[in-house]
């Protein structure tokens, strides 16, 4: 007789993704991943295969329902030098509101890059490289429009805004407070600004 799911698998993945965010791969066991998604041991290898599965497609939803929705949203606005400014806020605004101090679950595993198999490097990577691409073609695009600074190498530039976006979530974790976090957001876009 075929296994059955009686369970929301999105929803489900949901919860999962936050076990794995709060707590990282290693130190999540099966029984963490079981009670938070309400299911049994056999559900979750029946519907998800195990756990290295499990933590590919929540880390896989993470970039999809958190990075790439912001990315797709601040690419359509008019400014490029908007959007840049508009994804710092959006970090420093949801670091500031995050109690649990849980970070950015791709900046967290890229952390812990040296202990993930290559699978799960690769899509840690790619997400980075998207953020970058997307940085990037801002800054083109803001040195074409007149709102960027055309001395501003783009590619060099992306990826200088990429570290600091990585050292904005690692220090919001704990280390800086509100004024700190502004500080950085601040010293980005007027490092770009024409």
């Amino acid at each position: 007789m075929p296994w059955e799911k009686d369970f929301d698998t999105e929803v489900a993945l949901g919860d999962a993704m936050r076990v794995f965010w709060a707590k990282g791969y290693e130190a999540t066991s099966i029984t963490d991943l079981t009670k938070a998604m309400r299911i049994n041991k056999g559900s979750l290898y029946n519907a998800y295969g195990g756990k290295k599965d499990l933590f590919i497609k929540a880390i896989l939803k993470y970039a999809r329902d958190n990075q790439q929705a912001t990315l797709a949203k601040l690419a359509h606005m008019q400014d490029p030098l908007d959007s840049i400014k508009m994804l710092f806020e959006a970090i420093v605004t949801e670091s500031l509101a995050d109690d649990e101090k849980r970070g950015c679950f791709l900046v967290n595993t890229a952390l812990d890059m040296p202990n993930h198999t290559e699978d799960i490097q690769e899509i840690v990577s790619g997400s980075l490289h998207d953020m970058e691409n997307f940085l990037e073609r801002c800054i083109a695009d803001g040195q074409t429009r007149g709102s960027i600074s055309a001395r501003l190498n783009p590619e060099e530039t992306a990826k200088s805004l990429l570290a600091q976006i990585v050292g904005l979530r690692v220090l919001a974790r704990g280390v800086f407070t509100h004024d700190g976090l502004n500080t950085i957001k601040k010293q980005a876009v007027l490092g770009i600004a024409a």
